[in-house]
């Protein structure tokens, strides 16, 4: 297991399988911090049944320029054998689904370690896959609620997770990187996005940077290998799922967030996250009730 420091997690079941552990977590930030660590020898799959701190963002100590931090999404990974540290803007209680892969066995199925590049380290702290989505929260499920044969499923479900990260990272190439944004620019962009507000336009960003509309795109696309139209989305899809779990009605998030209706609000949250606010909904109470039943954990060995 990895060495967490400034961190206390809540460990709430667990199954200890063949390919994986995987674990049900609270995991508590006391305060706003730029200090918690972590260094590790497996896969650690973090799939967040509730919505992440503000600004959380990672830094791979070792990797990056000093204090270089990306954004944190839903799900992450981190690959064994490097030290990652985190920071958010707020005092947080974050429930999730964790799943610690070994890393011998994806050893074998994929000829050798992965190679963990620039682009794939970045893409592994906010992984937008469906089919490791959903593995994960079937683990979720199944942990809080083992029916027949609990353990076999769990260990055939570790095992396609293991499969589908390793897909998930073969396909993400390493482009070389020139022409990319001033860092001041990256930082004034994340500013303007951490309001919770309408997004702004492109036009509205190229003035923030003091650059052109296809200077910024260029950019930015060299800056951060993703448009900065799926990035801006991906902060509003952020904001979205904080009021809901907030209690905010649907009706108030579209407004607040500046869109036409409910209804193409509820398109766009689909589109981004694979599921309607209806059914985030749904797994945020679902985390709730993770925490008031408190179940004894469970442990099984391979």
């Amino acid at each position: 297991m990895p060495l967490i420091e400034g961190i206390n997690v809540a460990i709430e079941a667990e199954a200890r399988l063949a390919v994986a552990t995987v674990q049900l977590a609270r995991v508590s930030l006391p305060n706003p911090t730029d200090h918690i660590r972590y260094e590790q020898d497996t896969y650690r799959l973090d799939l967040g049944l509730t919505p992440r701190p503000n600004n959380a963002q990672a830094w791979y100590r070792d990797r990056w320029k000093p204090r270089r931090f990306e954004r944190i999404g839903e799900i992450l990974v981190l690959p064994p054998g490097e030290t990652v540290e985190t920071r958010s803007d707020a005092i947080a209680l974050q429930r999730s689904v964790l799943c610690y892969l070994r890393p011998e066995p994806m050893r074998e199925w994929f000829d050798g370690d992965l190679e963990w590049t620039d682009r794939r380290l970045v893409a592994g702290l906010d992984i937008r896959d469906g089919g490791i989505r959903q593995l994960m929260l079937r683990l979720a499920v199944e942990l809080q609620a083992p029916g027949l044969a609990s353990e076999a499923l769990m260990g055939a479900m570790s095992a396609q997770l293991a499969l589908e990260l390793g897909r998930y990272c073969a396909a993400i190439r390493e482009r070389p990187r020139t022409g990319g944004l001033a860092a001041w620019r990256l930082r004034l962009i994340d500013e303007r996005l951490r309001e919770a507000q309408t997004a702004p336009t492109l036009p509205e960003l190229a003035r923030l940077c003091d650059v052109s509309v296809s200077a910024l795109t260029r950019g930015f696309r060299a800056s951060k290998g993703m448009s900065i139209g799926d990035y801006v989305a991906n902060h509003q899809l952020d904001h979205a799922k904080r009021m809901l779990a907030a209690g905010e009605s649907v009706k108030a998030v579209a407004y607040a967030l500046g869109f036409a209706s409910s209804a193409s609000f509820c398109h766009a949250f689909r589109r981004a996250s694979g599921e309607t606010p209806g059914q985030f909904r749904d797994h945020v109470k679902f985390a709730g009730r993770l925490s008031n039943s408190r179940p004894k954990p469970k442990i099984h060995r391979s």
